[in-house]
């Protein structure tokens, strides 16, 4: 029997990084993957391959509405290929998860390809993708098992025409009129690729707004600024029933005054959030703890009633992010290693990749609020910046929340063009508790999109932008 210091059950974004980890720490470590290919949902119908449809279509559009207005003049028409855009989309999914593969092999990580499932708190049973079956024990145990799409009680999800993400990513033609039921991260991105690409695009939302977890402004400025990419939308509905008849899908649905609203498409991307995946792990055969909603229990250090047994990433509580995922993998790595590691969640940016790419970190306005925190805001928008309105990105805004007695920022929170990349200035500044002030004095590259921060930390320092 193979024996390991560390074991870690999923290979995903967390799973993974946790065993790189153990190993750069000198812990013999296995990873155990179910799947043929590892980086679990993440790289293979997550994160990767979405932006590498997004960045396809974002192309496309550019193409049809933009290049000759750069002087480009294309002659003939501009078509989709949708067949060669997925085939790309695989090319990125397949050259990423060979990588990872590569990292298991340079730090010597023993990979198996199956189902791991708990004999007992230090035993774990994996049935082999070739039809065998294995036990090893491990001294310690990392439960990386991530999470699946979830879906409402009453919707069939028949994975053709009623679909979740991971079909999203494999259509074989365009739809006509796409239901988004949903308008969180990851229906709004999807459904920004569709219409893009010629598809009518409704969102479908419960709440009365998109986003919503995130800062009221963003949610308005970006709904504002899809519906004039043509994106319909629907808040404040709730969806009762999904029926499909033929070809076409009917969605119906209680608007705010309890009257019903029939919605009708060729496709229905059902994008209600994700839930906990801990399907075929045998948890209570180590003796491991689920709370109320299907997660892993853990404490602060991530660790499960079990002392030996840890969980990370979307199968515990918090945001489903994948660097959230990467940070505590990296924590319990180095708790097992003596080391005293943190993460502060509250600095755990979110980022929505639409175009334009939303971005926020910290507290928002409504949770300031609420909390009865005195607060300073400064916004500053896109519009105003050359670099902005020579890339023609001039939607959007950065607005920083400061601490209206001590100046140190409480949230950075954008909208615009790269905002996935520059909320890290954010991450940052709030990490060593810089002040509003701080980050206005920085020098920022002139014309650049990240001068918005600049300007937007004057505005909430002194209210006193240079360039509006």
């Amino acid at each position: 029997m193979n024996q390991y210091d560390v074991t870690v059950i999923g290979s995903g974004p967390g799973g993974y990084v946790a065993a790189i980890r153990c190993a750069q720490l000198g812990m013999k470590t296995a990873i155990i993957e179910k799947y043929t290919t590892l980086g679990g949902t993440c790289l293979n119908v997550g994160c990767i391959p979405s932006k590498a449809l997004l960045d396809s279509s974002h192309h496309y559009e550019d193409a049809v509405k933009h290049f000759e207005t750069h002087g480009i003049e294309i002659p003939g028409e501009v078509k989709v290929n949708l067949e060669k855009m997925i085939a790309r989309k695989q090319s990125v999914v397949d050259q990423t998860t060979k990588g990872i593969q590569f990292l298991m092999d340079k730090n010597k990580i023993d990979v198996y390809q199956g189902i791991g499932s708990f004999k007992d708190a230090t035993h774990i049973n994996i049935a082999l993708t070739d039809g065998k079956t294995e036990t090893i024990a491990s001294k310690n145990i990392i439960i990386a098992t991530g999470s699946k799409p979830s879906t409402l009680p009453f919707i069939k999800l028949d994975k053709e025409r009623i679909i979740t993400s991971t079909e999203a990513l494999e259509l074989k033609e365009v739809p006509k009129h796409m239901i988004v039921i949903g308008g969180g991260v990851i229906g709004l991105e999807l459904g920004q690729v569709y219409k893009r690409l010629g598809a009518e695009v409704t969102v479908v939302e419960f709440m009365d707004r998109i986003i919503p977890g995130m800062d009221a402004g963003l949610s308005k400025e970006l709904m504002k600024v899809l519906k004039k990419q043509k994106m319909k939308f629907a808040l404040s509905h709730k969806v009762k029933s999904v029926e499909r008849v033929g070809d076409e899908v009917v969605v119906k649905a209680d608007d705010k005054k309890g009257q019903v609203v029939e919605f009708k498409g060729d496709y229905c991307l059902v994008s209600v959030g994700r839930r906990p995946y801990t399907d075929g792990l045998n948890a209570e055969a180590a003796g491991v703890k689920l709370d109320e909603r299907g997660r892993v229990d853990v404490n602060e250090y991530l660790q499960t009633n079990v002392s030996n047994i840890y969980a990370i990433g979307d199968v515990v509580r918090g945001a489903m992010l994948a660097h959230k995922a990467e940070e505590e993998g990296t924590m319990v790595a180095e708790l097992l290693a003596g080391q005293k590691p943190h993460i502060n969640y509250n600095l755990i940016p979110g980022v929505v990749y639409t175009w334009p790419e939303v971005a926020a970190v910290g507290k928002t306005e409504e949770e300031l609020k609420e909390a009865g925190i005195e607060y300073k805001s400064g916004q500053f928008p896109m519009r105003a910046l050359g670099r902005a309105r020579a890339s023609m990105d001039i939607d959007g805004f950065v607005k920083i929340l400061a601490d209206k007695n001590t100046d140190e920022v409480l949230g950075v929170h954008m909208i615009g063009a790269r905002c996935a990349d520059l909320i890290t200035e954010g991450v940052t500044a709030m990490e060593f508790r810089a002040s509003a002030e701080d980050m206005a004095r920085m020098s920022h590259a002139h014309p650049t999109y990240a001068e918005a921060v600049k300007e937007a930390a004057l505005a909430a320092t002194e209210d006193r932008p240079i360039h509006i």
